[in-house]
């Protein structure tokens, strides 16, 4: 796997963010059973930046925790089967790796929302980090049915990882 992470905050996290970002997105990936090498960054930014990202990609023009930018397109949620047969241009061609996509997260918003939540920023992040690899992997929250499988797996993977809520 290549994972690329860069904080281009001038804030930082009480942990190793990048260690912790790590196993959630491995966590995820054997969860759904992923069947290929891939590749995913991962950006952090503060509030201001991650509204500019939220104006320019969604035209939504305020702050918010976590962007997906998903690299694949899926008929079915982690449905790899479809991937190699149907879409080369998934595939790193240097590499071989299925380039899942993009994560952007707001550290401001990680700090605010752990506080208001009650539980550590390390969970907060971690969180934030599953969310978007369920993204990823083609999972949305739309409805009420998807919000709460959506809500479900995060949470078996956090469970995995002992990331707990305080």
């Amino acid at each position: 796997m290549t994972f690329y992470v860069e904080n281009e905050s001038k804030k930082t996290l009480a942990f190793d963010f990048e260690k912790i970002a790590g196993e959630v997105v491995n966590k995820a990936l054997d969860y759904v059973d992923c069947p290929y090498e891939t590749e995913i960054s991962l950006l952090l930014v503060d509030n201001e930046e991650i509204r500019q990202y939220n104006m320019e990609n969604r035209n939504i023009d305020k702050e918010t925790d976590v962007l997906s930018f998903p690299n694949v397109t899926y008929i079915t949620p982690a449905d790899f089967n479809q991937v190699e047969s149907q879409f080369a241009d998934y595939f790193d061609p240097d590499s071989g790796e299925l380039i899942l996509g993009d994560i952007i997260i707001s550290i401001d918003k990680v700090k605010e929302q752990a506080e208001s939540y009650g539980h550590s920023e390390l969970r907060e992040f971690a969180f934030l980090v599953a969310h978007s690899m369920f993204h990823l992997f083609g999972y949305d929250h739309e409805t009420k049915e998807e919000a709460d499988e959506m809500e479900r797996m995060q949470n078996e993977i956090l469970s995995e990882l002992k990331i707990e809520r305080d």
